[in-house]
This record gives structure tokens, C-alpha cells and sequence, in this order.
């Protein structure tokens, strides 16, 4: 019995996993910073694979790091900028061919800093951009987050 379960924990070990990110809204005014993914796939750092695309801050949680604390991680990692208090908005099951992960939304107005690339081979670009203009080619997961806001909900069912 022990080798039956042992053989069931190894071959669940091929098996796809989810993962646990998150990204946050930095907002400046009536601005939010998104960051435009490298053109190139191997190099936009995305386990969904989208090149190309504008992005909030964000990236994986790591092991044994609260949301907060993994938010604030990543938005210095990548833009420089020192985060405060930043809060978690929404939750999302964001998957497709490629991956599966699911995605907390976070929010933050209370920082210093400007935004400055920090990781050219994965983000290209930092800019501030009106909510109510953002640019079309955004990052899936970022837009999910962005909708939430919007419209105050924790989470849309898709």
C-alpha cells in the first residue's frame, strides 16, 4: 500500500500545477503605471507567454511571503519605486494554454519614487497612463485587475 501511494504522488508530480501571482495598481492622480512586456517571448518574463503587452507590476509570490509583502518585492524589483501599504482588491483564476495561476489584485496610492527599467530584458518601457485611456494591448491578467477596480468587485466570474 505504501508503494501504490508513493507511485500516485510521483506521477501527480508530472501533472500541471497552479501557480500564485499577483500585480498592483500604482495610482498617481488619475494615472496608473503600466510597463510594456519585451517583443520578445523568451524575454517578457510571462509564464503566459505574452510579448508585447502593458502590464501593472507584479510577478510570482514567493515561498512564505505575504501578498503585501511580495507586492512591494516587485514593484521595486522592476520599476524602483518604494510601495506602502498596498492593499489586495481581487482575485482571479487567469489560465491558458500555457498556464494557470491565480492572480491577486492589489492596489497602492501611497509610494515614492519614479518608475525607471529595471529589468530591460523583461520590461521595456514604464509609463503613466489615464484609467480612462489606457492603451489597447494590455496583459490579460492586468486588465482583469484593472476591470475589478473599476467597478469595485473582488471578483468577476468569467
Amino acid at each position: 500500500m505504501v508503494i501504490i501511494i508513493y507511485k500516485k504522488f510521483i506521477m501527480s508530480e508530472d501533472k500541471k500545477r497552479v501557480g500564485a501571482g499577483f500585480g498592483t495598481i500604482l495610482r498617481r492622480g488619475n494615472k496608473i503605471l503600466l510597463g510594456l512586456r519585451h517583443e520578445d517571448p523568451n524575454k517578457a518574463g510571462s509564464v503566459f507567454r505574452s510579448a508585447g503587452v502593458w502590464t501593472i507590476p507584479g510577478g510570482k509570490l514567493d515561498w512564505g511571503e505575504s501578498f503585501e509583502d511580495g507586492a512591494i518585492r516587485e514593484i521595486a524589483e522592476e520599476t524602483g519605486i518604494v510601495a506602502k501599504n498596498p492593499k489586495v482588491i481581487s482575485v482571479h483564476n487567469n489560465m491558458n494554454e500555457h498556464a494557470h495561476y491565480v492572480t491577486l489584485g492589489l492596489f497602492c496610492e501611497d509610494f515614492s519614487g519614479e518608475a525607471k527599467v529595471m529589468e530591460p530584458d523583461e520590461i521595456t518601457d514604464w509609463k503613466w497612463f489615464d484609467l480612462d485611456s489606457l492603451p489597447p494591448n494590455i496583459f490579460f491578467p492586468t486588465a482583469e485587475v484593472i476591470e475589478n477596480y473599476k467597478k469595485g468587485e473582488f471578483y468577476i466570474k468569467r
